[in-house]
């Protein structure tokens, strides 16, 4: 009698969500923040969309130690407080790790909240430094940062003799995160920015940010906020006058971007973060094209690096035992040395979290397509 009744307060406890998820023998609970509205809404979409076509072949499959992947999804809309509040929901929800932020002002507001909680944020979208230092034993990063991403742009502007490079930014922390990486990547080569303009978070208002950057005659510039800000400026300049390159960062992504502009996207160039997903170049990306067509998905660049993010996650949780808790899923998430995802590598250990330094440079057609 007295086991009938311990095995009936334990169900009610689990009925009533007062046990962690990760008390659960059959699922695992994974918690996402993203924005699933708003101007950004695309880069949560495809980045979830390439991650479920992982998870998903793992539950047909069994799961992970018998364990299936839930991922509990909330829309953030690209706003920090909404992030913050989702994030405390996912951990009162008892999830056993945070998984595919998107953005940076986003993630920033989670990180105190997880740290306190104990509980690893895997792959963010966001290359910021902010993120990256000091060392927070609690946030595992696959992608490149931001500072890779700019010095690989600079790269390129020198080697075709651009010097008067501006930067149109977000106002907030992820345009200084990404001003910050290309003003030291100039510095290098005694350059600095030669000016810049600022848009609001979530707004096209790109006004007075057209005015500021065309006062300092640019040859380029480096745009570093969402797809929609960056479209509205890209076609402002051009109805300005502006004949010059446009650059961005990976965060913008290629698709989004291409869609927004239609044939104003031709010769506008965007570094990325993981290797081409429109061809079997490498293994992982002939794995994502193959998914991508049984799943009746699009194709990009964002999904690609939510792809190859759920397969790192699932590896982490893999060597996190039979019964994975926060703290065992991050010692499996350290144990990925030198990790093989089929031509793109993860690197962990216990005092490196940032995965990868891959950077690689793109170009969009006027027909909406993304070339090497």
């Amino acid at each position: 009698m007295k086991r009938r009744h311990l095995l009936q307060n334990f169900a009610a406890l689990a009925g009533a969500g007062s046990l962690p998820a990760f008390a659960d023998s059959t699922r695992i609970l994974l918690g996402q923040s993203a924005p699933f509205s708003g101007p950004a809404r695309e880069l949560g979409e495809q980045f979830k969309d390439g991650a479920m076509l992982v998870f998903d072949q793992v539950n047909q499959r069994g799961g992970v130690n018998g364990r299936r992947i839930e991922l509990r999804s909330l829309d953030d809309g690209y706003e920090p407080e909404r992030c913050a509040a989702n994030t405390r929901r996912l951990i009162e929800d008892g999830v056993t790790a945070l998984f595919g932020y998107v953005g940076t002002p986003t993630t920033l507001a989670a990180v105190p909240l997880l740290t306190a909680a104990k509980v690893p944020l895997v792959a963010p979208f966001t290359g910021a430094e902010a993120l990256r230092t000091p060392f927070n034993r609690h946030l595992f990063h696959i992608r490149a940062s931001y500072n890779d991403e700019a010095a690989e742009i600079v790269k390129q502007l020198m080697s075709v003799g651009i010097k008067r490079v501006a930067v149109f930014l977000q106002n907030d922390s992820y345009g200084q995160s990404g001003l910050a990486g290309v003003t030291a990547a100039l510095k290098q080569h005694n350059l600095a920015p030669v000016s810049q303009g600022t848009v609001e978070r979530n707004s096209v208002d790109v006004s007075g940010a057209l005015s500021s950057i065309m006062a300092g005659q640019p040859e380029c510039v480096v745009q570093i906020a969402a797809y929609k800000s960056c479209a509205a400026f890209i076609r402002a300049s051009r109805k300005a006058g502006f004949l010059g390159n446009f650059y961005n960062l990976s965060f913008v992504g290629a698709q989004a971007l291409a869609a927004e502009l239609g044939k104003d996207a031709r010769g506008v160039v965007v570094s990325q973060v993981v290797p081409f997903p429109f061809s079997g170049l490498t293994p992982v990306a002939g794995e994502y094209i193959q998914r991508c067509k049984a799943a009746n998905k699009e194709l990009g660049y964002t999904g690609m690096e939510g792809f190859i993010a759920a397969k790192t996650m699932v590896e982490g949780l893999r060597r996190a035992g039979n019964n994975p808790t926060p703290d065992s899923v991050i010692s499996g998430l350290e144990a990925q040395n030198e990790l093989n995802l089929g031509g793109f590598y993860i690197n962990f250990s216990s005092q490196r979290h940032t995965g990868s330094r891959y950077v690689d440079m793109t170009i969009l057609t006027e027909d909406g397509k993304v070339r090497r």
